[in-house]
């Protein structure tokens, strides 16, 4: 797994407090992805009317927007209401995805891929997947449950067939350098390295994977485990932080 630092602000956070720079510049760095005139429009009337509209009606008007605003849409989507969508040229959808009401897809950054999602894939109300300049991606068959959030700051890899509890957190955005006394600890950079899950994993409701962490295939997280480090494949672990609990290739009792 790759590690690499920053130091201090990025870029659009410099751009974002830059007084020469108009509101509007700044609103399109942030939820657009570029400053054309088209694509501002094109993004404000998907906003305004298509976002909030309730019933059949909405699921349709929004499936065939996205197929042109987005970077990618396979057949089938099921996008539902209030579904806040940032830089969505980088976002790329494959077949039957459904997400589901007030979901944040933000594929925010200055040179990242973004979002991917694979075929059928599903994520629950107001789940958020965060770019903060890093890659998301999430394989086919995977499902992942109401209100949880995966971050990445470099990339974070979600296999095929992975099953998240609710409020899971995947903390990919690095870990904030501390070593100095005399400097903010926003002007020292972080460190970070991003996140992978292996396929048929299942997380448990309510756990933290911190950043840095490799989740094997076939493992389960049990529900309020906090991960902070590598979990072999086929293993369950539990716990505060989460310890090695069994390996699931070795039958117990008769």
């Amino acid at each position: 797994m790759k590690e690499y630092q920053t130091q201090g602000t990025t870029r659009l956070q410099g751009a974002l407090t830059d007084e020469s720079t108009s509101s509007v510049s700044k609103y399109q760095d942030i939820n657009v992805g570029n400053r054309r005139k088209g694509s501002l429009i094109a993004y404000e009337l998907y906003t305004m009317f298509l976002m909030p509209l309730p019933g059949a009606i909405g699921y349709l008007l929004r499936k065939m927007c996205l197929k042109r605003l987005l970077g990618a849409c396979g057949s089938g989507l099921i996008m539902g209401r209030g579904v806040t969508i940032r830089h969505p040229a980088k976002i790329r959808l494959g077949s039957n995805v459904a997400v589901d009401d007030y979901a944040v897809l933000d594929a925010k950054g200055e040179s990242n891929s973004g979002i991917s999602l694979g075929d059928n894939v599903m994520l629950g109300r107001n789940t958020v997947l965060s770019c903060k300049d890093g890659d998301i991606i999430i394989g086919n068959n995977s499902n992942v449950a109401q209100s949880c959030f995966i971050q990445s700051a470099s990339k974070v890899t979600v296999g095929e067939k992975v099953l998240f509890g609710a409020y899971c957190y995947l903390i990919g955005g690095g870990d904030h350098k501390s070593e100095s006394t005399e400097l903010p600890i926003m002007d020292q950079g972080q460190t970070i390295k991003g996140i992978n899950i292996g396929n048929n994993s299942w997380l448990g409701a309510s756990i933290n994977v911190l950043d840095g962490v490799n989740i094997g295939r076939d493992s389960i997280v049990g529900s309020g485990s906090v991960v902070t480090r590598d979990v072999e494949e086929y293993t369950v672990v539990v716990g505060v932080p989460a310890q090695k609990k069994k390996d699931r290739r070795k039958k117990t009792g008769p």
